[in-house]
């Protein structure tokens, strides 16, 4: 789960400390909510009906906001 939240950190890095565009790829979304859903699992989280974490929403709804271009940088 970590690795895709670093991996944005780092491109927010590059777009607004050195001031370059940066691409991030994300090949495979479901990699970040299938590991979301065994951190859940390990931490004796109750799934919800379909099976995934109950922070689902909220973890995906963080990644995906913090995914966006400036005037500074993309």
């Amino acid at each position: 789960m970590r690795v895709g939240l670093t991996a944005l950190t780092m491109a927010e890095y590059f777009r607004d400390v050195n001031k370059q565009d940066v691409l991030l790829f994300i090949d495979n979304i479901f990699r970040f909510v299938q590991a979301g859903s065994e951190v859940s699992a390990l931490l004796g989280r109750m799934p919800s009906a379909v099976g995934y974490q109950p922070t689902l929403s909220t973890e995906m709804g963080s990644l995906q906001e913090r995914i966006a271009s400036t005037k500074k940088g993309s």
